[in-house]
């Protein structure tokens, strides 16, 4: 059994740990702690029966936008818990939170052009379209494809309420 909450100071070591296990791209413990701290309604873990971190989403909102656009900066869940829902369920969490914190209208995102599964679960079952292809994005040189979805369809409002 897996439950959701949000993400607090404490978790940031596991939150790395996952990371780690995951994503080729890798965060120090201070950009954990800024995204916390500064928008600490956005950012969730997930924790199996014994209080491990199997997953978590790091979101923020951006700042240079004329209306609130929210931004997943990192989405993970280890192998073990895959194809279980978390991921959605994770992001399904932060969208909710970028609506009622923020008024969030839109939630953005940069994957990877060639992570299958990730594009599968933006684009099929999220909702998400791209929007931009960030050449060389990654340090390692590859293209990053930019997403957005409108939040208010996502959080099951209708736009004209």
């Amino acid at each position: 059994m897996v439950s959701l909450r949000t993400a607090v100071a404490e978790d940031i070591l596991q939150m790395q740990n996952c990371n780690l296990l995951c994503l080729p791209e890798n965060y120090q413990i201070k950009y954990y702690l800024y995204h916390i701290l500064t928008w600490p309604q956005l950012s969730h873990v997930a924790e199996d029966e014994d209080g491990k971190i199997v997953g978590y989403v790091m979101a923020k909102m951006d700042e240079d936008d004329n209306e609130p656009v929210g931004h997943v900066t990192s989405l993970a869940v280890k192998r073990s818990h895959r194809r279980l829902g978390i991921a959605r369920k994770l992001m399904d969490q932060a969208a909710q939170a970028m609506v009622d914190n923020y008024q969030a209208t839109l939630c953005s995102l940069h994957v990877r052009r060639s992570n299958r599964a990730a594009l599968n679960l933006y684009q099929k079952n999220l909702g998400f379209e791209t929007y931009e292809v960030e050449t060389k994005y990654y340090a390692d040189g590859e293209d990053a494809l930019a997403m957005r979805r409108k939040l208010v369809d996502a959080c099951g409002e209708n736009e004209e309420n």
